[in-house]
C-alpha cells in the first residue's frame, strides 16, 4: 500500500521524537546538574508550562469563540478539555518552579498530581472526542456545556483546597509502587487506545487533520513518559524535554482541531458548492457548458460588443440530422455516445474565443465573436460545419452523420441574448425543413414560425370546435372492379384559412404531440362511420386508418383500440391500421406492439412500402396482412424500368409471403393494366376516385356496392 506524504511525515516525526526521548533518558542517567544549569532548566520548564497554558487557551478560544455559527461537537469539547488542561498545566509549572498560586504552596508532590490528572483527563478526553463522529451543535448545547464546565471548575477548586495534602498521596499509591506504575501504564494505554480508535475510524481515508491529532497523541505519550521517568531533582533535563513535548503535542492539537473542524469542513463545503455550480452551468453527459452558461457568456459579449464598433457576435445552433431515428434504431446509449463525440469534435474545431455549448437534446451551439463583418462570420460558421468529420464509430460500427446549422448575428439580426438564440434556432429548423446544411436567419423565417405557432394554437382548439372532418378514398379489387375497402383521411376546415391540405398541419401535429388526440379522433370517427353504414344496411367493408409514430409508441395502444371498437360496436375484422416502415426500426418493440394489435383481430398494413428501410429478414417476422406500394413507384411505372421492376418485385415478394398488395396513386388505365399483370390485388387512386366526404362515399360507392 502506498504511503501518502502526511502519513510519512507522521512516521518521521514520531520516530524522531522517540529517538530524542530515548537519547535524553540515556544521557541523563546518573548525571548531575550544575546550579546554573539547573536554574536555566527550571526557567525552561516554567516557560514550557506557561506556553502549554497559552496554547490550551488558544484551543479554547478557537473552539469557544471563533466560528460559533459553525460550532461542532469535537471543537466544543476540545475547548472544554483544554481549558481545564491549561489550568492544570499552569498549576503544575508553578509547583515545579516553587511559585505560590492563590496562596497555595503546591510543591513537587502536588505538582506531580496535577500532571497525572491532566494526562489522565487528556488521554480519556481525546479518546472520546476524536474516535467518535463529529456533528454540529446548537447554542443551547454550548450553554449547557459552559455551565457544566464552570461547575466542574468550581468543584475542582473546592476539592483542591480541601484535599491538597491528601491528593498526592492518593495518586502516588504510597506503599504500593505497583499501583502508581499501573496508573501510569493505564494513561499510556488510554493514549494508545485513542490512537488505534482514531486510525480504525479513518481506516479507509486518513485526512491530514486526523494524522495531525495522531502526532499530538504520540508526543503526549512520549512527553508523559519523560515526565514520569524520574525525579526532577536529578533528571530535570528529561522533565524539561517532557514539558516541551507537551507544548509540541498541544500545538498539534490546536492545528489538528482547526483542520478537522474548521478548515476541512470549509474546504469540503467549498468543493460541494463548486461542484453544484459546475452542475448548474454544465451538461451532465458531454461536460460542455449548458444553455444557462451560454446566455451569461452571450450577455457579457453583447455588453462589451455594444461599446466597440465593428465587433460582431454570432450564434450558430447545430442539430444532428435524424438523431431521433438513431436513438430509436440503435438505442439511447448509442445516441449518448454520438452526442459526446459530436461535442468533442465541435470543441476541438473552435478557434480562439469561439465557444461550444450544448443546448439540449441533439442541439449544440457555437458563439463566434470578433472584429469581422457578418459575411466573414457566415464563412467561418460554414467552415466549422464542413470541418466536422461525418464518420462516427459506435460499438465497433461506422456510421455517417450529417449536421444542420442556423446562424444569427448581432447586431444585424437581433440585439438581445434571447433573440439571437431564438433566431439561430429558427434558422436551423428552417434549414432542416428545406434539406439545406446551413442557413442564415432572415425576417421571413420569423413570420413563418409565428404562423406555425398560431396554427398550433388553432389546432389545439380545432378538435373542440369540430373543425376536423374525414374524407374517404375507396379501394378496389383490380380483378373484379368491386369496392373492397376505404382509407380514412383527415381534413381541417380552418375558420380563417379555409381548407388546409394535410401536409400543412400533420407535420405540425407530429412535432407538437397533438397527433395523438387527433389520431384517436380519426380512429374513433372512422369506426363510427363504418358502423353506421353497416347499421344502415350497406355491405360491410374494411376501413383503413393511419397510425402516427407517437401513437404507435404508446404502451397501451392495443387497449385504446380495443376500447374504441367496443364503444362503437364495430367488429375488429372491419378495421385496418396502417403503419410505416420507420416504425419498425426497433423490431422488438414493433413486434410486441403488432402482436398485441393482431390479437384483437384487426388487419395491419405497411403504408408507403419501398420508401423506408425495412429489413426483409424482419419483414417475414412481422404479423402484417398487406403491403401498400408507394405512389411514387406507381406514378412512373410506365416510364421508368426501375420503378416497374420495384413494383414487380414487391408484388412477387408479397405473394410468396402470402400478403395482399395494394397500389396507391393509380391514375391511368395503363398503370391499371400493368398492375393487373403483376397480380396486384387492390388499388386506390384518382382513376377510381379522389378522397370524398362521408356522404358522397355513401351515396356514390356504398349504395352502388349494395346494388
Amino acid at each position: 500500500m502506498r504511503i501518502r506524504t502526511e502519513e510519512r511525515t507522521t512516521i518521521i516525526q514520531g520516530g524522531f521524537g522517540l529517538t530524542v526521548m530515548l537519547g535524553a533518558i540515556w544521557l541523563s542517567a546518573g548525571t548531575g546538574e550544575t546550579p546554573s544549569a539547573a536554574e536555566s532548566l527550571q526557567t525552561l520548564q516554567l516557560m514550557a508550562g506557561l506556553v502549554s497554558g497559552a496554547v490550551s487557551f488558544a484551543i479554547f478560544t478557537q473552539g469557544w469563540i471563533l466560528f460559533t455559527e459553525k460550532l461542532s461537537k469535537q471543537r466544543l469539547y476540545s475547548a472544554v478539555l483544554f481549558s481545564i488542561l491549561g489550568v492544570l498545566n499552569v498549576l503544575h509549572a508553578a509547583g515545579t518552579s516553587g511559585i505560590k498560586l492563590f496562596g497555595i504552596e503546591t510543591g513537587f508532590r502536588l505538582s506531580n498530581a496535577f500532571l497525572i490528572i491532566s494526562h489522565l483527563l487528556c488521554a480519556a478526553g481525546m479518546l472520546i472526542i476524536f474516535s467518535t463522529s463529529d456533528r454540529q451543535t446548537s447554542g443551547k448545547h454550548k450553554l449547557f456545556v459552559f455551565l457544566g464546565t464552570a461547575w466542574i471548575g468550581a468543584t475542582g477548586i473546592v476539592l483542591l483546597y480541601t484535599y491538597r495534602t491528601d491528593l498526592p498521596a492518593l495518586l502516588e499509591f504510597q506503599g504500593h509502587p505497583a499501583g502508581k506504575l499501573g496508573l501510569i501504564s493505564g494513561i499510556l494505554a488510554l493514549y494508545a487506545a485513542g490512537i488505534f480508535a482514531i486510525l480504525y475510524r479513518h481506516r479507509k481515508e486518513r485526512p491530514k487533520a486526523t494524522l495531525t491529532v495522531i502526532r499530538a497523541m504520540l508526543f503526549l505519550m512520549m512527553g508523559f513518559t519523560l515526565l514520569m521517568s524520574g525525579n526532577p531533582g536529578n533528571s530535570r533535563l528529561v522533565h524539561v524535554l517532557g514539558e516541551w513535548y507537551t507544548v509540541i503535542s498541544y500545538y498539534f492539537v490546536l492545528k489538528g482541531v482547526y483542520h478537522l473542524t474548521i478548515d476541512e469542513p470549509y474546504k469540503g463545503q467549498r468543493a460541494i458548492e463548486a461542484q453544484m455550480k459546475h452542475m448548474a452551468y454544465h451538461d451532465d453527459l458531454t461536460g460542455l457548458p449548458n444553455l444557462r452558461r451560454m446566455k451569461e457568456t452571450l450577455n457579457g459579449l453583447l455588453e462589451a460588443g455594444g461599446k466597440s464598433e465593428g465587433v460582431h457576435t454570432g450564434v450558430a445552433v447545430i442539430n444532428i440530422d435524424r438523431f431521433k431515428a438513431i436513438n430509436d434504431s440503435l438505442g439511447y446509449s448509442a445516441g449518448d455516445k454520438l452526442l459526446m463525440e459530436v461535442g468533442e469534435r465541435l470543441k476541438g474545431l473552435c478557434h480562439g474565443d469561439e465557444k461550444v455549448f450544448r443546448m439540449g437534446e441533439d442541439e449544440f451551439a457555437v458563439i463566434f465573436t470578433g472584429p469581422i463583418d457578418e459575411s466573414g462570420m457566415e464563412i467561418r460558421a460554414e467552415q466549422l460545419l464542413v470541418s466536422v468529420n461525418p464518420s462516427v464509430m459506435i460499438d465497433d460500427t461506422e456510421y455517417h452523420i450529417s449536421l444542420s446549422m442556423g446562424l444569427s448575428v448581432y447586431p444585424e439580426d437581433g440585439n438581445s441574448v434571447d433573440q439571437l438564440i431564438q433566431y439561430a434556432d429558427m434558422a436551423v429548423h428552417h434549414a432542416k425543413e428545406h434539406d439545406q446544411v446551413f442557413i442564415r436567419y432572415t425576417e421571413a423565417m420569423k413570420k413563418v414560425t409565428q404562423s406555425r405557432v398560431e396554427l398550433e394554437n388553432d389546432m389545439r382548439k380545432a378538435l373542440e370546435r369540430n373543425e376536423f372532418f374525414l374524407e374517404y378514398q375507396p379501394q378496389f379489387s383490380l380483378q373484379s372492379g368491386k369496392m373492397v375497402g376505404m382509407e380514412a383521411l383527415v381534413r381541417w376546415n380552418h375558420p380563417k384559412r379555409g381548407l388546409l391540405p394535410p401536409n400543412e398541419f400533420i407535420p405540425l401535429a407530429e412535432d407538437s404531440g397533438l397527433i395523438v388526440p387527433l389520431g384517436e379522433w380519426v380512429l374513433k370517427t372512422a369506426c363510427q362511420h363504418n358502423k353506421k353504414w353497416q347499421l344502415d344496411g350497406y355491405e360491410p367493408v374494411c376501413v383503413s386508418v393511419n397510425l402516427s409514430m407517437r401513437q404507435f409508441r404508446q404502451y397501451n395502444l392495443a387497449d385504446k383500440v380495443d376500447a374504441i371498437l367496443k364503444e362503437v360496436g364495430l367488429e375488429s375484422k372491419f378495421l385496418e391500421l396502417e403503419i410505416t416502415e420507420s416504425m419498425t426500426f426497433d423490431i422488438e418493440t414493433a413486434l410486441n406492439q403488432l402482436q398485441s394489435l393482431k390479437r384483437l383481430g384487426i388487419h395491419i398494413s405497411i403504408d408507403d412500402f419501398g420508401t423506408g428501410y425495412s429489413s426483409l429478414n424482419y419483414l417475414k417476422s412481422l404479423p402484417i396482412d398487406r403491403l401498400k406500394i408507394d405512389r411514387s413507384f406507381v406514378k412512373e411505372v410506365m416510364l421508368d424500368g426501375n420503378d416497374a421492376a420495384i413494383v414487380s418485385t414487391i408484388t412477387t415478394m408479397a405473394h410468396h409471403l402470402k400478403l395482399k398488395v395494394t397500389a396507391e396513386g393509380v391514375e391511368s388505365e395503363e398503370q391499371l393494366e400493368f398492375l393487373k399483370g403483376q397480380n396486384c390485388h387492390e388499388g386506390q387512386g384518382y382513376l377510381f376516385s379522389k378522397p370524398v366526404p362521408a356522404r358522397v362515399l355513401e351515396s356514390e360507392f356504398l349504395s352502388r356496392l349494395a346494388g
